[in-house]
């Protein structure tokens, strides 16, 4: 059956670079993009090899690139001649402490990745398409901690609600030049940034008791979401952020 949905969630022909995609949440978002026939290129401090095979066995195509992007300009050279179409921002850290506690290294640190390295690095793709006269799709991760406080992580509250922030402020700028910017904020996911909760018995099942699903999300729930917000289905979405939470923020 044809229709006007023929081709609406294909990504066949676009060529994606996903950031921190070792692992988690980075890597399920490069395996959906692979999936839905997108040329994934990985990227992360760590080997990507994982995820390459992951892509590779499900018959997708991948390669990767050694970025680490604790040098918020790091990413300055990653897009010329390169013919990327998607950029997903998913590299991240985080500190936790009281704040009362909280050093200036910790809040640097998180601020540098989660916020400067991903402005800049959105900026260079972004240079790169219009020089190309090319429309694009940018993808940020950003969090309940977009919308909400949370205890004991500062830099990483304060950094997402900057994602958040940069995500309305570039779709402004960028959506008549064809350039989709838009957000995921991941609920509670099962990754490696999430072990401290999930090892802590009381917080864990206070965080269980709040979720309408009753469930710690898994990353290839973020995946479909942002793969979303690259085809051509989320053509009219601009400067959105969408929550994918269990439920969370509507409890």
């Amino acid at each position: 059956m044809t229709g006007v949905m023929n081709g609406a969630f294909s990504l066949t022909g676009r060529r994606a670079l996903v950031t921190g995609a070792n692992t988690g949440i980075g890597q399920a978002i490069a395996l959906g993009l692979a999936q839905a026939g997108a040329a994934v290129v990985c990227a992360g401090r760590r080997s990507c090899d994982d995820t390459e095979a992951l892509i590779t066995a499900a018959g997708g195509s991948a390669s990767s690139v050694l970025v680490d992007f604790t040098d918020p300009m790091a990413g300055q050279d990653l897009f010329a001649g390169q013919d990327y179409d998607i950029l997903i921002n998913n590299a991240g850290i985080i500190r936790r402490a009281d704040a009362v506690d909280f050093t200036e290294n910790d809040w640097d640190s998180v601020m540098d990745v989660n916020l400067k390295a991903l402005f800049f690095t959105t900026q260079a793709f972004a240079r790169d398409l219009i020089a190309r006269q090319m429309q694009g799709r940018v993808v940020n991760i950003a969090s309940l901690l977009s919308f909400q406080g949370g205890i004991r992580v500062p830099s990483y509250t304060a950094s997402k609600h900057g994602v958040a922030g940069l995500t309305k402020l570039l779709a402004n700028e960028w959506a008549a030049k064809g350039i989709n910017v838009n957000a995921v904020a991941p609920g509670y996911i099962a990754t490696n940034n999430t072990e401290a909760l999930r090892a802590d018995p009381d917080r864990n099942q206070a965080i269980l008791d709040r979720i309408p699903a009753g469930r710690w999300g898994d990353p290839a729930d973020i995946a479909g979401a942002a793969v979303y917000l690259c085809t051509p289905a989320a053509a009219y979405v601009h400067g959105a952020i969408l929550n994918v939470d269990g439920g969370w923020l509507a409890r």
